[in-house]
């Protein structure tokens, strides 16, 4: 067990005024917060996700209230969620980085780390550019995931008997934390033109340099054209990706196999153009042109080392470079504002944009069940016929008609 001096001696990160913890003060919250988190271990996102809000209501109720979890009622919750939004700026960082470092073989809290994090934009890429702290804000999203947290937290604790009350009941206008939107939101995608230069940069590296990037290129291809997610390319406690997954059915069609989001197996179909990039990419490593049933070879092989790749941030990091040079591509080209759009793009972004191309042509359940999606509505945000008829119908209005005499 790790004491709580361990886990937050070093409230100096803070500032200096700020409470430093003695020894098992709040040791039973931390408890409570470990064994929450225990039943998430098999699975990093959530758990991870869990961790961090959680990890913020702790160091809250240590810092900022001194009250303990079970002593919070609703008003504390709503004073927490405020802080979240608005967090002082010597709370804020602008790097992810490891909460403990090693020093002189001990393990000791790392002074840099901050409980809430700005992502940088790429053109802050020096310190007279980082954007202001007090700028600082939690999206719509990641305000109702932190309810969705806090009230599986108290949730937990009635279960096991620490508490009668989960306060996060008892905040009857979320309203005025969580904003309703009407209608559907934009799914976040490349345009055609945009993928067209990602995966030309992606195809012209694996031929300059096939060693480094053939593998490159079937990542790229499978992010997009089977919407693969991340996680389902990495090697983790719930799945090991493998070249045997891909499988020939008695109809001679070929499919993958994955486990997904929430632990969920589905199959995806293989296109023929998927297929052509599972053999360009087998034939380089050396194999089949197609896998055998029951073939254990890594998906992902790492490029030093056994076995097959588990850090997403390597992938993250593969594909921001078929970005980055997709963009000085466009850029090149003069398309400037695709360009500059390409910036903000992210790995899911391919899921979506693979996504909202097939079902401009496939039925939506089709699409649907490759995905991974629980429901046809979610499919639905994918198609844009209803947006552009709207536009459509709106474009031409006038502010000032047309004729009009003086």
């Amino acid at each position: 067990m790790k004491t709580l001096n361990a886990y937050f001696d070093d409230a100096s990160f803070l500032d200096a005024n700020h409470l430093r913890i003695q020894d098992n003060t709040y040791l039973d919250d931390f408890i409570f917060i470990e064994n929450f988190l225990k039943a998430y271990s098999d699975n990093k996102t959530t758990f991870n996700a869990y961790r961090r809000e959680l990890e913020r209501l702790l160091q809250w109720c240590v810092h900022k209230q001194q009250k303990h979890i079970l002593d919070l009622n609703r008003a504390d919750i709503e004073a927490f969620i405020k802080f979240c939004q608005k967090p002082p700026k010597s709370w804020v960082g602008f790097n992810q980085v490891p909460r403990f470092i090693s020093k002189d073989g001990e393990r000791i809290p790392n002074p840099d780390w901050r409980p809430f994090v700005i992502k940088l934009k790429k053109s802050a890429s020096n310190k007279n550019n980082l954007p202001d702290k007090s700028q600082y804000t939690l999206s719509q999203g990641a305000i109702q995931a932190l309810f969705a947290i806090l009230s599986s937290f108290y949730n937990f604790l009635i279960q096991e008997g620490h508490t009668q009350i989960n306060p996060i009941l008892h905040i009857r206008q979320k309203s005025k934390f969580i904003r309703k939107r009407q209608g559907i939101r934009p799914i976040r995608r490349l345009s055609e033109l945009q993928w067209d230069y990602v995966i030309q940069a992606a195809t012209q590296m694996a031929d300059e340099k096939p060693e480094q990037h053939e593998r490159t290129l079937f990542i790229m291809s499978t992010l997009y054209g089977m919407y693969l997610r991340i996680s389902e390319l990495c090697t983790n406690e719930q799945w090991m990706p493998q070249m045997g997954h891909f499988y020939r059915d008695p109809h001679d069609n070929w499919w993958f196999k994955t486990v997904g989001k929430g632990n969920k197996e589905r199959d995806i179909t293989v296109s023929f153009s998927m297929l052509n990039a599972l053999k360009r990419y087998r034939k380089f490593l050396g194999l089949t042109p197609l896998p055998s049933p029951g073939e254990t070879t890594p998906l992902i092989p790492k490029l030093i080392g056994k076995g097959g790749v588990s850090d997403t941030r390597h992938i993250r990091h593969i594909v921001q470079m078929c970005f980055d040079k997709g963009s000085m591509s466009l850029a090149k080209d003069k398309h400037t504002e695709e360009a500059e759009q390409l910036k903000s793009a992210t790995v899911h972004w391919l899921r979506h944009t693979g996504i909202s191309e097939d079902v401009k042509h496939r039925p939506r359940e089709h699409v649907r069940d490759d995905a991974g999606h629980s429901s046809s509505a979610i499919t639905d945000r994918y198609i844009d016929v209803e947006l552009l008829e709207r536009h459509q119908s709106g474009k031409k209005k006038q502010i000032i008609p047309e004729n009009e005499s003086d």
